[in-house]
């Protein structure tokens, strides 16, 4: 698998990722604490994980197949 192939793979996952904690975190708080505030902090880092770790194991999928 290429370069350009990860970074948009990362991309896309990263974007789905950050928008899917962005408005679950909101409607936690919303419901939870009767505040209506998104968690950045929490959202920017699940999207950066799961845009690794996701990339990373569809990378070693293809690789074996």
């Amino acid at each position: 698998m290429n370069i350009k192939k990860l970074v948009v793979e990362f991309g896309a996952v990263f974007a789905v990722a950050l928008v899917t904690v962005a408005i679950v975190t909101f409607l936690w708080n919303i419901i939870g604490h009767g505040e209506s505030k998104v968690d950045w902090e929490t959202s920017f880092r699940l999207a950066i994980f799961f845009g690794i770790f996701l990339t990373w194991v569809n990378s070693r999928e293809t690789k074996e197949k």
